[in-house]
Formats: C-alpha cells, sequence, structure tokens
C-alpha cells in the first residue's frame, strides 16, 4: 500500500508512510507502531488467557508474528485491526496447546462441598494492574478507549468469559469489547457471518449465566472505583490493620462470597468469610500484625496484605483482595496470591518504620 494522495496519516491517526516502511522491512518504522498498540494488545490477550503473566508473554508472541508476517498487511484493514487478528490467533494458539490446557475447576466451599463460582473456577485467574490499563489508550478518548472501561476489566467479567469455548470467547471480545463488525470479525477468524452471529448469541447467553445476579449497574464507560467505593476501602485497610473483626463484618453484605481462585475455594456467606478472618486476626493462633495497602487493579477497589509474623522484623506479603461493592457493602473479595505485587510497584518486604497507619 502506498500513501494515499493528501493523507499522510490514515485511521487513528497511524502514519502510512510508517506502514508502509514496515512493509518493506524497517524495524525502526516497526516498532514504533507496535508500541502504539502494545498496550492494548496485551489487555486483548490478557481477556482471552484470564492471566496477566500469560498476556505479558502472549503479546509479545503476536507481535513477533506481525514482524514476521509484516508483508500480510496489505492496507485493506487498519493497523490495528490487523494486529488484533495476529494477536487473537496466537491466543488461540496457545489455548490449544497442550502445554497451557487449563480446564475449569470444581471450586468448593471452606466445608469441602462443591459449588458454583465462575472467579474461583478459573484457578489460572489474575488482576490487571490499573497503572497498565492506563496505558492502553489515548486520553482523547478514542475508539480504543473501550478496551479499559470498567464493565470490560472487572473480574466478574474476566472469569465469566473463560468459561467460554476460546472461540466463541474471541467472538464475544471481538464484536462486543473492541466493537468490531460481524463481517470484520468473520474475516479475522476466518468463519462465516452467520457463524460469528450463532456464536455470539451463544456467548452472551453463557455470559449471563455466568455473571453474579445482581452484577453492579457502572455506568458504562467508567474507568475506575467510585468515591463511595474508595471510602468504603478506607474503612476496610482500617479494620484491617486493627484486626477488628466486627468492623470487617459490618462492611459485608450477609450473602457476600470470598473467593480464591488459585485454591478454587469459597467462603460462601458473611458467616463463613468472619470465621475464616477471626482465625487469622484473633487469638493464639493469629498470624500476627497485619498491615494493608491500598492498590489499583481491574478499575475496582483492593487492597495488598502483608503480615510480620511473630519474631519476624518485617512484613511479608500475604495475599491480593479485590472488592466488588453493591449498595454500599462488600458483596464479593477475589483474593490473588502476592505474585503481581512487582507489577503493582510494591515491595517484597516492608520494614516497620516504612508502614503507616
Amino acid at each position: 500500500m502506498t500513501a494515499r494522495s493528501g493523507a499522510g496519516r490514515g485511521p487513528h491517526g497511524v502514519d502510512e508512510q510508517a506502514e508502509a516502511a514496515v512493509r518493506e522491512g524497517d524495524a525502526e518504522a516497526f516498532a514504533r507502531l507496535a508500541e502504539r498498540y502494545r498496550h492494548e494488545l496485551r489487555v486483548h490477550c490478557y481477556r482471552m488467557l484470564g492471566s496477566f503473566t500469560d498476556a505479558e508473554d502472549l503479546v509479545q508472541e503476536a507481535l513477533l508474528r506481525a514482524w514476521r508476517k509484516r508483508h500480510s498487511f496489505e492496507g485493506r484493514a487498519t493497523f490495528r485491526a490487523w494486529l488484533y487478528r495476529i494477536a487473537t490467533h496466537a491466543c488461540l494458539d496457545a489455548l490449544a496447546a497442550p502445554a497451557r490446557s487449563r480446564e475449569i475447576a470444581v471450586a468448593v466451599d471452606s466445608a469441602g462441598v462443591p459449588t458454583r463460582s465462575a472467579p474461583a473456577e478459573v484457578t489460572w485467574l489474575q488482576p490487571y494492574p490499573d497503572a497498565l490499563l492506563d496505558l492502553a489508550a489515548p486520553a482523547d478518548g478514542g475508539p480504543e478507549a473501550t478496551v479499559i472501561a470498567r464493565e470490560t476489566v472487572e473480574l466478574a467479567f474476566l472469569a465469566a468469559i473463560q468459561h467460554l469455548p476460546p472461540r466463541q470467547r474471541a467472538v464475544l471480545i471481538l464484536r462486543d469489547v473492541v466493537g468490531l463488525p460481524a463481517a470484520e470479525t468473520a474475516g479475522m477468524l476466518e468463519l462465516s457471518v452467520a457463524a460469528v452471529k450463532s456464536a455470539l448469541q451463544r456467548a452472551r447467553a453463557t455470559l449471563r449465566e455466568q455473571l453474579p445476579e445482581r452484577r453492579v449497574d457502572w455506568e458504562r464507560g467508567a474507568t475506575g472505583p467510585s468515591e463511595a467505593e474508595r471510602a468504603l476501602l478506607q474503612r476496610f485497610v482500617a479494620a484491617s490493620q486493627a484486626a477488628d473483626v466486627e468492623a470487617l463484618a459490618a462492611l459485608l453484605r450477609e450473602d457476600a462470597r470470598q473467593t480464591m481462585p488459585p485454591a478454587h475455594l469459597v467462603f460462601d456467606g458473611r458467616t463463613a468469610i468472619i470465621a475464616m478472618w477471626r482465625a487469622a486476626l484473633e487469638g493464639d493462633q493469629a498470624w500476627g500484625d497485619w498491615y494493608a495497602v491500598p492498590v489499583a487493579v481491574n478499575r475496582q477497589p483492593a487492597v495488598a496484605n502483608y503480615v510480620r509474623l511473630p519474631g519476624r522484623t518485617s512484613y511479608t506479603p500475604v495475599n491480593i483482595d479485590v472488592l466488588r461493592i453493591e449498595d454500599g457493602r462488600i458483596a464479593e473479595i477475589t483474593t490473588f496470591a502476592p505474585d503481581l505485587l512487582p507489577a503493582l510497584g510494591l515491595p517484597a518486604t516492608v520494614a516497620p518504620a516504612d508502614v503507616h497507619r
């Protein structure tokens, strides 16, 4: 493709001369264009895979594929759409590979009884730092802005779409999140338009089954917790650090759930959650002195928890709790291992002198 007369920049502000240079093997031009979309593609891979760590690997694989296939970009679609096609197929290939095979787990409650919970059943689910979501869309609110809207990155949505077959998942994401037309989605996935429409219908039906019954009705396009949610998070932090079980209980809905994806474990109801917390916070078996740090992941209120065990001189990380709030109280807590603290800019240990109460 050659630059069209009178237009130095194409759709979404992409320099058409740079696109032509990419096809001619200009590595510097490719690096500039790839960097523009790297963060957005990483979010796309995250939705497809449900894992931040896997998304890091797959976005790199997708860009390597794009470089190798640079001559296939003919300008019939935007450069962004061309990259989405490559990234989507890289994710589908990864999901089909035996080495990455992951099956939905059977979640169990605190009594060991099987129960249904989309987040707990997706044992590989990981949170995504808001600071990196911010890099995925321009500040001018262009077409890419929808990729970081809260309703498309919340954990309930991410867990629910992991229950879809990979190709249905791709159709749902490309149509309902990225906003591509049915014909363009069909071309990307090498399907007929009728097959895309059928897959989307089935995917939406499954999504309705997997999402919480009282999913919060966020304003479409919201990009973070509300003031009320941030205030509740501060109360949660204060109660955690004070080991005040009664104050924590007051923040929970009676039918609240705490899910732990790595352990496919569910604590169902306020009573079960408080019993678990009481064992960790009170009495002779208490873990120690707790320190909670507010963090920003998946556009939801969250906290990283540290504990200083008896006899230890520093605080070590325990987990990351992500809150889902309904009607002013916590409806669900999704608890993750602290593996992603470096991505959140948090230390592996905290000295007592650095603790802020």
